[in-house]
């Protein structure tokens, strides 16, 4: 794996205005993802998590903060389409089969060329045979692919992935989390990852990034080294069980 940070997050605040006042949601976090990594973010509930990968892809801006995508704000990163997003709903439109949906935004750009490779992307999420199914003819798995085959076809360099198999039950979330693995074994590509699940956090990262109540910043941050190609048998060794339980203990401490 490359060593070089691609994305660079230096004392970022965020402060919403409310009818109660002010809210801070962040407080001078600092964070470094480095190129081709896998890094989870994971903490307590409501502490900003998805609001911080928002941030990562210009969807939100600070309240003061620098953030720099390899030394590019997220604002330009966004027009050069340096980054993909996966959301917690996969956000197909019912009325488009499974390769309709993933040509979307070629379609939006008037991109014809990438428009055309979009079938490699359909493949490469295993759903091929399925290209001309409609939404409601796909399992929560299957859809959850659509979203993020969709969300490959610019072959972005960092894909952003917020909380997107939390619906599913846990044979498919493992199952997901395998095809997860080798999309990125195959792209090599920067993923930022929003879970809940201590768990799925450490069976698929490099890094667990651990975020404190709000106001939030990065309290720990986690090495994963365990040897890669991962199994679904990699969760009972001995030492996937020690980072899972100092990462729960550490958010227990922190809540």
């Amino acid at each position: 794996m490359k060593m070089n940070s691609v994305i660079n997050i230096s004392r970022i605040n965020l402060t919403y205005s409310t009818e109660n006042g002010s809210l801070q949601v962040l407080k001078n976090l600092n964070l470094s993802v480095k190129e081709g990594e896998f890094l989870s973010i994971i903490g307590p509930s409501g502490c900003g998590k998805s609001t911080l990968l928002k941030l990562i892809g210009d969807l939100l801006q600070p309240t003061d903060g620098e953030i720099l995508i390899k030394g590019k704000t997220p604002s330009i990163s966004r027009k050069e389409r340096k980054f993909g997003f996966v959301f917690q709903d996969p956000v197909l439109f019912e009325w488009r089969t499974v390769l309709k949906n993933v040509q979307l935004p070629a379609e939006i750009f008037g991109d014809n060329h990438i428009k055309a490779k979009s079938q490699q992307f359909v493949d490469l999420v295993g759903l091929s045979g399925f290209e001309n199914a409609l939404p409601k003819q796909l399992s929560g798995g299957m859809q959850s692919r659509v979203a993020i085959a969709r969300a490959l076809i610019y072959e972005p360099e960092i894909l952003l992935m917020d909380e997107c198999f939390g619906d599913l039950d846990e044979i498919t979330r493992d199952r997901m989390n395998l095809e997860l693995l080798r999309i990125w074994e195959n792209t090599h590509q920067t993923i930022v990852f929003v879970t809940h699940s201590i768990p799925e956090a450490v069976f698929l990262s490099d890094r667990v990034a651990v975020m404190s109540p709000r106001p939030s910043k990065i309290s720990e941050m986690i090495e994963v080294d365990i040897e890669r190609p991962r199994k679904i048998s990699s969760k009972n060794l001995p030492r996937f069980i020690e980072i899972t339980k100092m990462l729960r203990d550490k958010l227990e401490i922190e809540f």
